[in-house]
């Protein structure tokens, strides 16, 4: 499995979540507290994207190697500040590539992509629907993981227009019905609205003042910690956040 995190709201640093917070995510990356039986550690690469400006795509930071020996990211995490940003590490599943490339989070236009968990019996259990891609989308994905196929799914849908949230609950959905018993944890951003996912994984949010942060774990003891949910949603935007359950029915 993965550690990951997701900020929207009034302009952060994420060097206050990725260093600095008690539980950061680089303590995430060496010693997580809930990785309920998928590794020890998340060394496997890491990444950041966030958003330089109102209307600007996110930029990214990504490497194959352990977040905590990278010489790069502290300062930069540090000298920046963003209204949304998603950053995560990496275990990755056996047999999987370990490269700057299947790192996430993966990005298109506006969107910023994550996901924690695994498609139990891929390669074989996506075949179908990745038979929906264009031939050309497959032949040109980023890496050959589940992952990255999740994310040229969704992206599908999204560029179709279709709801974020409608997307994300739809591609959890088709994914449980294809390869049962999947971890599908997933966090998606394009600035303005922040949607996480709990799919036999952990996911936590935060609301305070500022803004909202979801992770994989609690980053520090603050009581406005919850839990989220199994089987559910998180949407997060300037009016507020919002639960909801999501369905095991195919759209």
């Amino acid at each position: 499995m993965c550690r990951h995190i997701g900020y929207l709201g009034e302009p952060l640093s994420p060097a206050e979540v990725l260093f600095r917070a008690p539980h950061s995510l680089l303590v995430q990356s060496y010693a997580p507290a809930d990785m309920r039986g998928g590794g020890s550690v998340n060394a496997d690469g890491f990444g950041l994207g966030w958003y330089p400006g109102p209307g600007s795509p996110p930029l990214r930071h990504r490497r194959s190697t352990p977040l905590w020996t990278d010489e790069t990211l502290p300062p930069l995490a540090a000298a920046v500040t963003a209204g949304a940003f998603v950053a995560a590490v990496r275990n990755g599943t056996t047999g999987l590539p370990v490269t700057e490339a299947a790192a996430a989070p993966f990005t298109a236009g506006r969107w910023l992509f994550s996901h924690n968990g695994v498609v139990r019996g891929y390669p074989d259990s996506l075949a179908e629907l990745a038979k929906t891609l264009p031939v050309t989308e497959l032949l040109t994905l980023e890496a050959p993981t589940d992952s990255v196929v999740l994310w040229a799914l969704l992206r599908a849908r999204l560029a179709t227009g279709e709801d974020p949230l409608t997307a994300v609950a739809a591609l959890t959905a088709t994914v449980e019905a294809a390869a049962p018993g999947s971890r599908l944890n997933f966090l998606l951003t394009d600035g303005e609205t922040l949607i996480g996912t709990t799919w036999t994984h952990a996911l936590s949010v935060l609301e305070t003042p500022a803004g909202v942060l979801l992770a994989s774990e609690p980053l520090d003891g603050d009581p406005r910690w919850r839990p989220v949910p199994d089987h559910h949603a998180v949407r997060a935007t300037a009016a507020g956040v919002d639960l909801l359950p999501l369905t095991q029915e195919p759209s």
